[in-house]
């Protein structure tokens, strides 16, 4: 049967509409009321200028967004902020009953208009951020031809209701959403949901909608590595989030965009997960995707089309309503940072310094800008699209991965997936959702903490020799006191090199605790630096996972010429208590030495007792493939791990990831009930089946989408 034509106007577009009208005309009349240099005479005159900010709206944003196409994100910032103000200045000048006397006057208004709307928002309890995607929300539920109510208990989270017969769901070609939420390992997602902080997931699971399954996020269980295994099948060239490479003779940064571009042509064979059409949102990688919006590799190129960006930028109040929420969760980190330490609250880091305002740009601004641009992706149809939510990780690295307000960041990810389900549903596509996460987290004392010194500090302490001039540890994450995590400032370096496309090239880190690390070249090929000129060591922590390298050295060094050059740096490390083992290659392979004994990983023969226990089934493995890779370290190091699952960051990170112990290496996937991951996929890791390796997972989701009718060639 023919699906029935919409209606034009239904009775929620109405609703929203009048609801639209009186916020607006509510911020505008407080706003009028504190501002000197505007004055209205009647609540008549604020509710037309509201209806004439509304209209003013509608009209602009089909000739912004072909203004918009020549000048990329910037220029949709500056023309979208230049037709809010043109609106508002209009509705105060020339409507009756309302003056301005200045452009500064007008301005204040739209400010203060703005934060009143994100207050009133706040106290109504509406703390999601659907008036985002207010408009595209309406244009769904049109589509799907059903008011609001009807559409909740109509439709999966697939699109199709729960006989598999939604709202034109055999009609519709098939579409894929990707949702990556980075640092939420599988058990603390059922805390979530025991914790009633993710009722989306938990409807979705309640109604076998959707299965959940761990995977095997393998060491390196860092973004780079699983990032780029996800879209681009591969990790063999991410041995840690940052480390250094003989080959080009300097320390490689995967939140520097020119790095992160260098890695992804490695990596990719043009055939990336979102190849065929696909849209990547807030990557690190863009998984051969024809439309990158705000990804790292692509950094140089801009954040995407301009067009993409103008619904949010030039809507009314949004963009000014997202930065009074960013102020505002700055203040509630300083808060919730003080009352740890009132509290005593312990293990913990500081979190001061930039870290704050670093949180509220990635959850609430970015937050806001992901939300919208996938919601019109969905709306326009795009087949496959994939998105990279940061927010949970951020915060866990800082306040722990099960506190509070880790826990509260994966409730407000909860409702951005309401949201986008609410537009799948009227999309011209059935979209099946994939929840996938790259990695976990795992809490713990650092490094610093428990020794005293920071990883790097022991280390050249051990070396018996000053720190060498050109060392660029110190400027490193592991150790430095109270930073955040280079990871973290991704998005941020992104931003940047975009609005720098002139000096892009330069490849340099502009913010975070890599900015310091000299860029080097970036173009492959021999290093321009010479040997004599390099560090002598570089020493570096990701999470609870830490490598060494003798720069200086043409060949990584074997256990024999260590303990000869260095005879107290191995029997040091081993003898801190934060340390758990250290991997050294003699003549028959990679060894793991532990306090109490050796395990040499390419035979299993151990000696003394064993310092792979308590790290799980598939510590060898992991340790054997790591330790191999090409630009590994000479000496990789695995804090020690406790009861409790808890390991030491030789980072400044109460919570942590890249290594082995607790729950960093158990990442989570949910999948719709009628995909199906076969069980020969699956490898046994300490008595579960689950899919190992980001590899395994890539493959998976390539073969969903050639089941779908997603990917050419299959």
């Amino acid at each position: 049967m023919p699906r029935a034509r919409p209606p034009l106007v239904t009775v929620a577009d109405v609703r929203a509409a009048l609801w639209s009208l009186v916020s607006t005309a509510a911020g505008l009349g407080v706003a009028i009321a504190l501002v000197d240099g505007v004055h209205a005479t009647n609540p008549w005159s604020v509710l037309l200028a509201a209806l004439v900010v509304g209209v003013g709206d509608a009209l602009l944003r089909a000739p912004l967004r072909r203004l918009a196409r020549a000048g990329g994100a910037v220029g949709a910032l500056v023309l979208g902020l230049g037709a809010q103000v043109l609106v508002v200045w209009a509705a105060l000048t020339f409507l009756p009953g309302i003056t301005s006397t200045s452009w500064t006057a007008v301005l204040a208004v739209l400010v203060v208009a703005g934060v009143v709307m994100a207050c009133g928002h706040w106290v109504l309890g509406a703390r999601d951020n659907a008036y985002v995607v207010g408009d595209l929300l309406r244009r769904a539920r049109r589509a799907a031809g059903l008011p609001r109510a009807a559409l909740r208990t109509a439709a999966g989270p697939d699109g199709a209701g729960d006989d598999g017969s939604g709202p034109a769901a055999d009609e519709r070609p098939a579409g894929v959403l990707v949702v990556m939420l980075d640092g939420v390992a599988r058990p603390t997602l059922e805390h979530a949901l025991q914790a009633g902080l993710a009722p989306t997931l938990d409807r979705w699971l309640g109604s076998g909608s959707h299965r959940l399954e761990s995977w095997w996020a393998r060491v390196p269980c860092t973004t780079p590595a699983s990032t780029l295994g996800l879209l681009h099948g591969t990790t063999d060239a991410v041995p840690a989030f940052r480390w250094w490479s003989r080959r080009l003779g300097r320390m490689v940064v995967t939140n520097r965009p020119a790095d992160a571009a260098a890695v992804e042509r490695g990596a990719s064979d043009g055939r990336g997960l979102l190849a065929d059409g696909g849209v990547a949102v807030s990557t690190m990688f863009s998984g051969d995707a024809p439309t990158s919006l705000l990804v790292m590799s692509r950094a140089s190129e801009g954040l995407g089309p301009g067009q993409l960006f103008v619904r949010f930028f030039a809507s009314p109040f949004v963009l000014v309503r997202a930065v009074a929420g960013t102020v505002g969760e700055t203040l509630k980190e300083l808060y919730q940072g003080w009352q740890q330490v009132v509290r005593g609250v312990r293990p913990r880091v500081s979190r001061r310094g930039w870290y704050p305002v670093l949180r509220a740009v990635t959850n609430v601004l970015l937050r806001d800008l992901n939300t919208a641009l996938v919601a019109e992706q969905l709306v326009r149809g795009a087949p496959v699209v994939c998105v990279d939510l940061v927010d949970y990780d951020e915060i866990a690295h800082h306040a722990g991965p099960l506190r509070p307000e880790a826990l509260r960041a994966l409730e407000g990810l909860d409702r951005v997936l309401g949201l986008w389900e609410e537009i799948a549903r009227g999309a011209p596509r059935r979209y099946r959702v994939v929840v996938v996460s790259d990695h976990g987290q795992s809490l713990g004392d650092t490094f610093e903490q428990v020794v005293g010194r920071s990883f790097g500090d022991e280390v050249r302490r051990l070396l018996r020799e000053r720190p060498p001039a050109r060392d660029v540890a110190p400027r490193g994450a592991a150790s430095r006191r109270g930073r955040s995590d280079g990871e973290a400032w991704g998005p941020a370096n992104t931003a940047l090199h975009a609005l720098r496309p002139g000096r892009a090239g330069e490849g340099r880190v502009l913010v975070g605790p890599d900015r310091d690390v000299p860029p080097g070249p970036p173009a492959e090929g021999a290093s321009a630096t010479p040997p004599a000129a390099q560090p002598e060591v570089a020493v570096i922590g990701s999470g609870n996972l830490g490598m060494v390298w003798f720069c200086r050295e043409p060949r990584r060094l074997g256990a024999a010429e260590v303990a000869l050059r260095w005879p107290a740096l191995v029997p040091g490390l081993l003898a801190s208590p934060a340390v758990g083992l250290v991997v050294v290659h003699d003549d028959e392979g990679p060894v793991a030495h532990g306090p109490g004994g050796t395990h040499h990983l390419a035979s299993g023969l151990v000696s003394g007792r064993d310092p792979l226990a308590g790290y799980g089934s598939r510590a060898r493995a992991d340790l054997v493939r790591v330790a191999g890779l090409e630009d590994a370290g000479d000496l990789v190091v695995v804090s020690a791990v406790g009861p409790l699952g808890r390991v030491h960051a030789l980072e400044e990170l109460v919570g942590s990831h890249g290594g082995l112990g607790g729950a960093q290496c158990e990442a989570l996937l949910l999948y719709p009930d009628d995909l199906v991951v076969p069980d020969d996929e699956r490898d046994d890791v300490d008595g579960t089946r689950m899919l190992v390796g980001a590899e395994a997972v890539h493959r998976r989701l390539v073969g969903w989408l050639a089941q779908l009718g997603l990917r050419e060639g299959a």
